[in-house]
């Protein structure tokens, strides 16, 4: 008997990078409010399927997966407007034929959206991907509560991501994943936004915030 498809839909967004494309489609691709980025298909295996899949296409570099979208990072060998048609269709109609995107996360690729998972109060800590490296500090909570409340659904919004790593000294570091890694703007996000928004809410805390690879 025929296996039965699964209606989906899926459409395509440009992001402020211009390397890397947001394919949303209309179900939730990975469960309980997590995030997940790839950078090579060993990462994937075990972990996603649809990961897996991806990275067979040779352009692709890295994929960034939450809530209801895949972030697609390429690399300089095509233009999108030579691929991201077939790239489209692709995932659609493989998520008709998988109901299952991602089937397990590695604690150390995981990372919890606190913000849009109901389950978690916006206060409390985001899982981290990483062993962070800097001790807690006193003020991680409401830095992390403005991560949250104002940065982050932008963040997603371009197909990205935020990671709070620590607070040192009055300065604040954070990873950026996803659309966000790489982008030419994530600097001018980084500087004039993220930055000016945490000096004017902690003004006697914050003086600097800094992009910290993990």
């Amino acid at each position: 008997m025929e296996k039965k498809k699964i209606p989906t839909s899926v459409y395509a967004e440009m992001t402020p990078n211009p390397l890397t494309m947001k394919f949303v489609a209309n179900r939730t691709l990975i469960a309980g409010g997590m995030q997940v980025e790839y950078k090579t298909n060993a990462e994937a295996k075990g972990s996603s399927p649809l990961a897996q899949e991806l990275f067979h296409f040779p352009f692709v570099k890295s994929i960034f997966i939450s809530s209801n979208f895949v972030t697609i990072t390429r690399d300089e060998s095509l233009d999108w407007d030579m691929i991201v048609m077939q790239l489209r269709e692709y995932i659609r109609e493989w998520l008709m034929d998988n109901e299952i995107a991602v089937s397990a996360v590695p604690a150390h690729l995981m990372v919890r959206e606190t913000e849009n998972d109901p389950s978690n109060n916006i206060n409390q800590p985001i899982t981290p991907a990483y062993t962070p490296k800097l001790p807690a500090s006193e003020y991680d909570e409401a830095i992390i509560h403005l991560l949250n409340e104002y940065v982050r659904p932008a963040v997603e919004q371009d197909g990205g991501a935020i990671d709070f790593v620590g607070y040192d000294n009055k300065v604040v570091y954070v990873n950026m994943r996803g659309a966000c890694s790489g982008c030419p703007s994530s600097t001018a996000t980084l500087k004039g936004g993220i930055e000016n928004l945490l000096k004017a809410k902690l003004p006697d805390v914050v003086e600097e915030v800094m992009a910290q690879s993990v």
